[in-house]
């Protein structure tokens, strides 16, 4: 039986990640806030592909919230052998000067600090178990930056460094580890910087054909499916209208 852990699992890259899993019978620990989602996804995944599927409900930012809940699985669960570090977000779009320091920190504390609450928990199962793959999405930002991107970039290049570590940490135990960088994905992610508004989100992807959330589900399918002895390191993943963080064609 493989298990796979996958962070903010009820959208976007995470919720498409849990289906492909899902449906090459992985059996799957859901985690996100929005305890309604997480439910629907355990009911409609368990029933279509008839596997076992647990949900834990919790705030990443928080550390406590994280460790018991993670902690609350009992022993077989805690045979991860996917770990999904999907979990993240932007907020705001600006100049340094002008950061809502809220943004900042919910950034901060999302994609670093929640990334590193979970692994700290999941890494030394995996040690013990003698096996284990982890997975962090970052993204194009993580190696690049653009105009306004100031802390999402930083917290992205944040990941993208701590990848490069834990592969070296967990060298000696087996263990693989990727990172995989989207470009433009269409999900809910400029819905949530924009604070909701969907005209300004919709203008982030018009005139061209960006990413999908099936896409980067299939790019993470890749890499775990892998053969032991191969270790996909990093993939960088752009839509074919976009070349890094500032350069993309769009139609008039």
């Amino acid at each position: 039986m493989t298990r796979a852990l996958i962070t903010g699992a009820t959208a976007g890259i995470g919720r498409a990640t849990a289906e492909l899993f899902a449906a090459n019978n992985i059996h799957l620990i859901l985690t996100g806030r929005r305890t309604n989602r997480l439910d629907e996804l355990k009911e409609a995944l368990t029933k279509k592909y008839g596997i076992e599927v647990k949900c834990l409900s919790f705030d990443i930012r928080n550390q406590e919230e994280v460790a018991a809940a993670i902690t609350s699985l009992d022993e077989n669960w805690k045979k991860i052998d996917i770990l999904v570090n999907n979990a993240g977000l932007a907020m705001g779009l600006g100049p340094i000067q002008e950061g809502e320091i809220n943004d900042w920190e919910q950034m901060i504390d999302t994609n670093i600090k929640g990334l590193l609450y979970v692994t700290r928990i999941v890494a030394p199962w995996m040690i013990a178990n003698k096996k284990g793959h982890i997975v962090n999405i970052s993204s194009i930002a993580g190696t690049q930056a653009y105009p306004n991107g100031n802390v999402y970039c930083a917290t992205k290049h944040a990941v993208v460094g701590l990848t490069k570590s834990m592969r070296i940490d967990m060298l000696p135990h087996g263990i693989r580890v990727t990172s995989i960088s989207p470009g433009m994905v269409e999900t809910e992610f400029s819905l949530v910087r924009f604070h909701g508004d969907e005209s300004r989100a919709k203008k982030t992807y018009l005139g061209l054909q960006p990413l999908s959330a099936e896409d980067i589900a299939d790019t993470v399918w890749y890499a775990v499916s892998r053969k032991a002895h191969v270790t996909i390191n990093d993939i960088e993943i752009t839509c074919t209208a976009q070349a890094n963080t500032r350069d993309a064609i769009r139609l008039a």
